[in-house]
């Protein structure tokens, strides 16, 4: 079985330090800005040297920062494009606006504190994670002095030296201190999924499954096997019809496993997106 492409995705650096996710947009790249927002959400800060605001600039950019890719912050001095800021017919400045799916949603016009913002930005978030708009944004640029973060360095020691459960444990160990870590998720159900693979027989795997349709054990090793043979749409479906069957702890069990999967690929994979929706369906 070829785990090459799982485990160079395990082995991925998660964002480095010093990376910035704020961009200066004018009238010729708004468009090309505008269009990302179908893989992750996009906050637009409309604003004015003219404007009293650097504080709420400076909150704004520290956030998008601290979201390490959850979201692009664009910024739009409308003085030097006063095309854009027509086109949202903004009134006036700062005003703060969203899209998510290319679709425009107003979040708050003038200055707000931090945490205010950040209560904001919060709920646009949980909102395009519920419309399945959960890509990643790529850094616009990365401080020269910036290195590899450093709370992974033992994980990706084990992942180089193949030890996938000691990358296990030593995400979990991140993951204990800061539970809700994107990077550190995906890391230990990619590096997860490697320890599961390295002794399977991938013929044997399906035929068990094949023989064993209410085993559930049998169910999630064959979407296991369907998933590094890159067909994620099998290896959802698979797990959502056993959903459909399953009762009590199974059904649980079951869909942590395919979160846990979901997490391995591209959160843009039409596959996710579609078996997102199969797993509502399933459960409800």
């Amino acid at each position: 079985m070829d785990l090459s492409g799982i485990a160079a995705a395990a082995k991925a650096p998660p964002p480095p330090v010093g990376a910035s996710y704020v961009l200066d947009v004018d009238e010729a790249s708004f468009e090309s800005v505008i269009q990302l927002s179908v893989k992750h959400p996009v906050v637009i800060e409309l604003h004015s040297p003219r404007a009293d605001a650097a504080d709420l600039s400076i909150a704004l950019a520290q956030l998008a920062n601290e979201a390490a890719g959850k979201y692009l912050l664009a910024r739009v001095n409308v003085d030097a494009a006063p095309q854009i800021a027509a086109a949202f017919g903004v009134q006036a400045v700062p005003t703060v606006i969203a899209v998510v799916g290319g679709q425009l949603a107003p979040l708050f016009q003038g200055t707000r504190e931090k945490a205010e913002v950040a209560a904001v930005i919060g709920q646009l978030l949980q909102a395009a994670a519920g419309a399945g708009v959960v890509g990643r944004a790529e850094p616009v640029s990365i401080a020269a002095d910036a290195g590899p973060d450093p709370r992974f360095s033992a994980a990706d020691a084990a992942l180089e030296r193949g030890d996938f459960a000691g990358a296990v444990a030593e995400f979990d160990v991140v993951l204990s201190r800061t539970p809700n870590d994107p990077e550190a998720r995906a890391g230990r159900a990619q590096a997860a999924l490697l320890a599961r693979l390295a002794d399977a027989q991938p013929a044997a795997v399906l035929a068990r499954a094949a023989a064993a349709s209410e085993d559930i054990e049998a169910q999630m090793a064959a979407a296991d096997v369907e998933l590094a043979g890159g067909d994620p749409a099998s290896a959802f479906g698979r797990l959502i019809d056993t959903i459909r069957r399953a009762s009590g702890p199974d059904r649980e069990v079951l869909r942590v496993r395919l979160l846990e999967l979901f997490e391995t690929v591209d959160p843009t994979d039409p596959a996710v997106l579609s078996a997102r929706r199969g797993l509502m369906s399933a459960l409800f």
